[in-house]
């Protein structure tokens, strides 16, 4: 099977993307390497799998020098026409998206970068399976869906028609596009909706990141909702196997 994986330098993306070429898949890794957090992880990330910064370039499929059948391409998901060209050339058989602008808080001072990663982007991706059909499209949706539901445990059939940011909007988008061209193109599409996820390689802001920096520095912990907010943690390892178990059962067009 052919994978492409989307945000391949991203926390996520870079452990699907090693699943799947562990596992003798083909994959093609794709990612914009933004500085929304520290650039220097992400070359390492993909360092560390055998694709050398000195390598990359936009545009230029590179393959990695530890795995013959991984390769990665630098590319800006806003830019269709190059993306349709990459999908023309490669068929894949299957689309892992996880490449987003990530952040609740940062949504609030950053909206256009939301609409043009998140929404913009994902159309993109959703045109390019349209044209050139695939088994497969799993993307990543988001708890932050779920806004201020108040029923416990979530569910997916719960009401998530009222997010409470943007970034949560953009997600929500995510889920009626697919739906939508499912219905319109018969794309098999199937959207998981993440709760905060942990583990080695991990994003510098998120939250396990930040607490253990101030414990180490003997600093206060930032809290924020006056410490009454609770959080569910999902390991990285176990969202990797869910991606690839779902990506591995297409699922049946709207």
């Amino acid at each position: 099977m052919k994978f492409l994986v989307t945000g391949a330098a991203g926390f996520i993306g870079f452990h699907v993307a090693q699943y799947l070429v562990d596992r003798g898949d083909e994959v093609v890794g794709l990612d914009v390497i933004n500085d929304y957090y520290d650039i220097d992880l992400k070359y390492s990330r993909l360092d560390f799998r055998g694709i050398l910064k000195s390598e990359i370039e936009k545009g230029k499929l590179v393959r990695s020098q530890s795995y013959p059948n991984y390769r990665f391409i630098q590319l800006d998901l806003v830019e269709k026409e190059p993306l349709l060209k990459l999908f023309e050339q490669e068929k894949f058989d299957v689309v892992i998206h996880l490449a987003a602008q990530a952040g609740v808080r940062y949504s609030l001072t950053n909206p256009e970068v939301y609409i043009q990663s998140n929404i913009v982007a994902f159309l993109n991706i959703l045109e390019c399976c349209r044209f050139h059909p695939v088994k497969h499209l799993v993307y990543a949706s988001s708890s932050s869906v779920y806004g201020s539901n108040e029923k416990m445990p979530f569910s997916t059939s719960d009401n998530v028609d009222h997010p409470i940011s943007l970034y949560a909007a953009s997600k929500k988008s995510n889920e009626l596009m697919a739906h939508t061209y499912s219905h319109l193109f018969g794309i098999p599409t199937t959207g998981l909706r993440f709760f905060t996820v942990y583990g080695p390689w991990g994003r510098p802001d998120m939250a396990l990141f930040l607490f253990t920096e101030a414990i180490l520095k003997g600093e206060p912990i930032q809290v924020f909702n006056y410490g009454k907010m609770k959080r569910d943690f999902t390991y990285i390892d176990d969202i990797v196997k869910g991606v690839v178990k779902v990506a591995d059962k297409p699922a049946q067009p709207a």
